[in-house]
């Protein structure tokens, strides 16, 4: 909690009850429906909270955006960013029930007005974005394939619309196909050694209609 007051020093009070708070709901819910592991659940704030928060060190979405993310698990990195982006509307979306049920429950003790959470496949969204966030869930060809017709064709970023796709390691094979794909190392963010192979992916998606 410390790190993320001092990565992002102008959260409102509000904002910073909401990041409180997480700490007491995920483990709360993790013991009634297992989201998170025994091992993370007391790192939550460096391996989930702030790990989430990385796609923030990157852009900086504005009001009105819509963000979707795609098997969002517990609610990462979708919950984080719907905290810290208030006026931004956030579309989590994963295909097991129980974990939407968490992340409702979250969103609901929270007080989260600008998140919607359903059990659903990525393919069978008929709604565009202006980013599709994501931590991992696949490698990324058939993360495209899932998600590159939903696409918003207006920019309202300097960064083009796309996907922001949190992943560790070695990405040169996974990439080899996405020239125009960015990697942005998070340990020029976060010193924490969790992150020293973090990185946020950027790949720009052209509208599709």
């Amino acid at each position: 909690m410390e790190e993320i007051l001092k990565q992002f020093p102008n959260l409102t009070e509000n904002q910073v009850l909401q990041f409180q708070k997480l700490q007491s709901l995920y483990q709360d819910w993790n013991a009634k429906i297992n989201v998170i592991s025994r091992k993370d659940i007391d790192e939550l704030y460096t391996r989930h909270v702030l790990h989430s928060l990385g796609i923030a060190k990157i852009i900086e979405f504005r009001p009105g955006s819509k963000i979707m993310d795609v098997g969002t698990g517990g609610g990462f990195p979708g919950i984080p960013l719907a905290i810290l982006f208030p006026e931004v509307d956030f579309y989590l979306i994963d295909i097991i029930a129980k974990k939407i049920k968490v992340v409702n429950e979250v969103a609901i003790g929270l007080g989260l007005k600008n998140v919607k959470a359903e059990q659903k496949r990525a393919e069978l969204v008929r709604q565009e974005f202006d980013f599709i966030v994501s931590r991992a869930v696949t490698n990324m060809p058939d993360f495209v394939k899932w998600v590159d017709d939903k696409v918003a064709k207006k920019q309202n970023h300097e960064l083009a619309n796309g996907i922001l796709y949190l992943k560790g390691g070695d990405l040169t094979e996974e990439l080899k196909d996405f020239p125009k794909a960015t990697e942005y190392n998070l340990s020029d963010f976060f010193k924490e050694e969790f992150f020293e192979t973090k990185k946020v992916v950027h790949l720009p998606l052209k509208y599709k209609k």
